[in-house]
C-alpha cells in the first residue's frame, strides 16, 4: 500500500503541474492576442482548439497506453506538453500561438486517461474512489491556482508564465521517468485486443455507455457554470473584483475538500452508484438555487453546494468506469476524457448563447440537464460489478 500511495502522489503532482500550466497561461493569452493584432474570433479558435484536440486525441492515447504501457505514454505527454508551452512563450505570430495551443491539447490529453488508468490498474477497489478523488483534488488545485500564478507572473513579463509552466512540466517529466514504475496490469495486457471503432460503438451501448453519458452531462454542467458564473455575479449583483476572487476561492476550496477528503469515505460508505445519483440531484438543485439567489451571499452558498455535489460525482464515475474496464483501462479512460472534453467544448457555447437571451437561462438549462442525468442514473442503473472485473473487460461484454 505504501508503494501505491507513493505512485498516487506522483500522479497527483503530475496532474497538478499539467493543470497549473493550463491555468497559468490563461491570463496572458488575451494580451498575446492584442499584441499580435488578432481579435475575438482568433481568441475563440485559440481557446477551443485545446479542448477539441483533447476530445480527438484522449481515446487514442488511452488505447496506446493499453498496448505499450502507462509510463511511456504519460512521460511522452508531459515532455511534449513542456515543449508546447516553451514554443508558446517564443511565439511571435498568431499561427505560432494556434499551433502551440493545438500541440498542447494533443499532448496534455495523454496525461489524464493514463493517470486514471494507472490508478485503476493498481489501486484496490475499496480505495479506488479515494485515489480518483486525490487526483481530482490535484486537478482542482491546479485549475484554481494556475490563473492566480499566471496573473502575477505575466505582470512581470508576458511570456514568463509559459516558461515557468514549461520548466514545471519538465520537472514532472523527470519525476515520472525516474520515480514512477510501470503499471503491472498494463505490462501484462500489452497483447490485449485492439479497440476498433466497432468495439467503441459496442462500449457505448454497454453499461459503460451510460456512465460515459453521465460524465458528459457532469462535464457539460461544470463548463456551463464556469463559463458564465463570473459574468453572472457581476451583472446581477454588481460584484467587485474582490468578490469575484472570493467566489473562485470558494470554488477551489470546495473542489479540494470534496474530491480530496470526502469522495473516498463517502464512496466506501454509501456506494458509488448512490453517490452518483445524489450528486446529480444535488447539481440540479444547486443550479436552481443559483438562479433563484437574491444576493451575493445566498448565491455563494448555492455555488458551494453545487460545486460540492459535482466534486463527489467525478471520482465515483471514474471508479465505476475503472471496474468495468478490465485490461482496457487506458482505452476506457480515454473515452472518459473524450466525453469530458466534449462537455467542456459544448457547455460554454450554449451558456453564452442562453445568457444573451436571459442571464438565468444557463442555470435553468443546467438544472434540467442534471435532472435528466438523475433520471437516467435511477432508471437505467449501470451493472457495475461489485468485485474485480474479468480480464476481458466488462465494458466490451
Amino acid at each position: 500500500m505504501k508503494a501505491v500511495f507513493k505512485n498516487t502522489l506522483i500522479l497527483s503532482f503530475t496532474m497538478l503541474v499539467v493543470m497549473l500550466g493550463y491555468g497559468m497561461v490563461m491570463p496572458a493569452i488575451p494580451f498575446y492576442i492584442e499584441k499580435l493584432g488578432a481579435g475575438g474570433q482568433e481568441m475563440g479558435w485559440l481557446i477551443s482548439s485545446y479542448s477539441l484536440m483533447q476530445l480527438i486525441c484522449a481515446p487514442l492515447w488511452g488505447q496506446l497506453s493499453d498496448r505499450i504501457g502507462r509510463k511511456p505514454v504519460l512521460a511522452a505527454g508531459v515532455l511534449g506538453y513542456a515543449m508546447a508551452l516553451l514554443f508558446f512563450g517564443l511565439a511571435t505570430k498568431f499561427w505560432m500561438l494556434l499551433l502551440a495551443r493545438t500541440l498542447s491539447g494533443i499532448l496534455s490529453s495523454a496525461a489524464m486517461p493514463t493517470a486514471l488508468a494507472y490508478i485503476g490498474d493498481n489501486m484496490p477497489e475499496s480505495e479506488r474512489s479515494a485515489g480518483m478523488g486525490q487526483l481530482g483534488a490535484a486537478i482542482g488545485a491546479g485549475v484554481i491556482a494556475g490563473p492566480l500564478m499566471g496573473g502575477l507572473l505575466s505582470a512581470q513579463q508576458l511570456s514568463l508564465p509559459f516558461f515557468i509552466g514549461a520548466g514545471m512540466a519538465g520537472f514532472a517529466f523527470l519525476f515520472v521517468l525516474v520515480l514512477l514504475p510501470e503499471s503491472s496490469r498494463a505490462a501484462a495486457s500489452r497483447e490485449s485486443e485492439k479497440i476498433t471503432p466497432a468495439a467503441i460503438r459496442q462500449a457505448l451501448l454497454s453499461p459503460a455507455g451510460l456512465l460515459l453519458l453521465l460524465v458528459l452531462i457532469m462535464s457539460f454542467g461544470m463548463a456551463n457554470f464556469q463559463g458564465i458564473i463570473g459574468l453572472y455575479v457581476v451583472d446581477r449583483f454588481d460584484c467587485s473584483t474582490r468578490q469575484v476572487g472570493t467566489l473562485w476561492m470558494v470554488i477551489g476550496a470546495t473542489l479540494i475538500l470534496g474530491q480530496g477528503a470526502l469522495a473516498g469515505p463517502l464512496g466506501r460508505r454509501g456506494g458509488e452508484e448512490r453517490l452518483i445519483r445524489l450528486g446529480l440531484a444535488g447539481g440540479a438543485i444547486g443550479f436552481a438555487c443559483i438562479a433563484l439567489a437574491g444576493n451575493f451571499i445566498s448565491a455563494l452558498l448555492a455555488i458551494g453546494g453545487f460545486i460540492l455535489a459535482l466534486a463527489l460525482i467525478g471520482p465515483a464515475l471514474n471508479a465505476s468506469l475503472s471496474r468495468l474496464a478490465g485490461e482496457h483501462q487506458g482505452s476506457l479512460m480515454g473515452l472518459n476524457s473524450a466525453a469530458a472534453s466534449l462537455g467542456r467544448v459544448a457547455g460554454p457555447v450554449l451558456a453564452g448563447f442562453l445568457y444573451d437571451q436571459n442571464l438565468r437561462l444557463p442555470f435553468w438549462s443546467g438544472a434540467m440537464i442534471f435532472l435528466l442525468g438523475t433520471f437516467l442514473a435511477i432508471a437505467f442503473r449501470p451493472r457495475v460489478p461489485p468485485s474485480h472485473p474479468p480480464s476481458s473487460g466488462q465494458f466490451l461484454a
